[in-house]
Formats: C-alpha cells, structure tokens, sequence
C-alpha cells in the first residue's frame, strides 16, 4: 500500500505540504508585488521544495530503519537544505557602484526554506509565525528603520569620478542637495589620461548614503561612486 500515514504518504503530509505551499506562495506573492528579482515562483518552489526535503527525511528510509541494522539522522538533511540554500541567495545579491542590493531578497529565500521545513516537520504553529514576522518587519520595522535614519544626522566620505568638460561637477552637488546632504568639504584630482575628475566629498545630513551612492550613480557622465566615512 503506497498511500497511508504508515507509509509516510497520508493525509496528514499532504496537509503538510499544502501548508508549506500556502505560506511560501504567500511570501513570494510580497516580493512579486515589489518587482524583486526573486518572486512569487521562486519563493513558492523553494518552501515545497525543503518542506518535500524534511518529509523525505523523516519517511523515505522506514524500508532501511526496518531491517533495525541501520540508524539515520533526519536533522541532517534539515542542515543540508539550510546550507545548499546559499547558492539561490548568492545569485540575487549584486553590487552596483557601491550599492548592494538583493539582500533583503536573499534572506527572505532562507526563511522561506525553513517556514516550509517547519510546516512538514509539523510546526504549523511556528510557520506561520515566521510568515507573520516575515511581513511585520517588511511593512513594520522598514518605516521605522527608515524614519531612525533620517533623525540621525551622520558625515559620510563620498567619492565620485565623472568625465571632465561636461558640467557633471553641478549635477553631482545638487543632486547631494536635493537629498537631503549637505557638503562640507570638496576636493578634485584629475585622473591622468582618462579625461576625468575624482571628486572627494564630505556630505552631513539624515539618510541612507548607500542610497546616495546609487543616485550619484545614475546621473550621466558619472562613471564610478564609492563611499565610506570621512577620515577624522
């Protein structure tokens, strides 16, 4: 008989299962909602995925067990998935002009994987938990984050290079200004035989000066921003 709760293949996995299916898909629902690069397919196969891991684990070796030579370690398979898992968040991090992006992404694989472990090794109670907390810290602690951010004046060291004769110098401090930065200090050293300036500024105000870094970075003619805190 291949369909039964002895056989590892009864309505109580099959339930298990939905729920891993349920709760991922909802999880990817939010990020296809934000356009990330990871979505509603990705999130969903990824909790199926490890929660069908976990089952196997638990039930796909009683025919071995059975013959009472052999012991196995399920949990082993649990760490295996949490750790094969890197490769997935690995491939939706980049870094663009001092950027990172995808992390938020990549963490929310990760938890993903273990909400659908939890739902088939029959912690209901604790996956949807972390569901919720998935969606409490996205909608709850972003703004709030955000919000610290802008009361919290710091000094950051900004570096930009542009080509020269074009007039990007202006674009580069109005756009500081524009976001909220004001800049302190300015120092410009022509990069020999590229046609370019290096501009080192020091900019104080309230924000996010990754997300300076990415402004200054799509205007034209700018071709490399770093950032960093400025030397004491």
């Amino acid at each position: 008989m291949w369909f039964g709760e002895d056989t590892g293949q009864g309505w109580l996995q099959v339930g298990e299962l939905g729920l891993a299916f349920g709760l991922s898909a909802l999880i990817g629902f939010e990020r296809e909602v934000r356009q990330k690069s990871a979505g509603l397919r990705t999130h969903t196969i990824v909790g199926l995925g490890a929660a069908l891991f976990l089952l196997v684990s638990k039930y796909g070796f009683t025919d071995v067990l059975a013959t009472g030579r052999i012991e196995l370690d399920p949990s082993r398979v649990a760490a295996q998935v949490a750790s094969g898992l890197g490769f997935l968040g690995a491939g939706v991090i980049f870094v663009r002009r001092d950027a990172v992006r995808g992390l938020t992404t990549a963490a929310t694989i990760w938890l993903t994987a273990a909400v659908g472990m939890s739902a088939a090794a029959g912690l209901p109670l604790l996956a949807v938990l972390c569901t919720l907390g998935h969606f409490l810290v996205l909608y709850g602690l972003t703004p709030l984050a955000q919000r610290l951010a802008r009361r919290a004046p710091s000094e950051q060291a900004v570096s930009c290079t542009y080509l020269d004769g074009r007039g990007v110098l202006r674009d580069v401090m109005a756009h500081c200004t524009r976001a909220g930065w004001a800049v302190t200090a300015l120092e410009t050293t022509v990069v020999p035989g590229a046609h370019a300036v290096r501009v080192d500024l020091s900019v104080q105000g309230r924000g996010s000066a990754t997300a300076l870094a990415a402004g200054l970075g799509e205007l034209p003619g700018v071709t490399e921003v770093h950032t960093g805190t400025p030397a004491s």
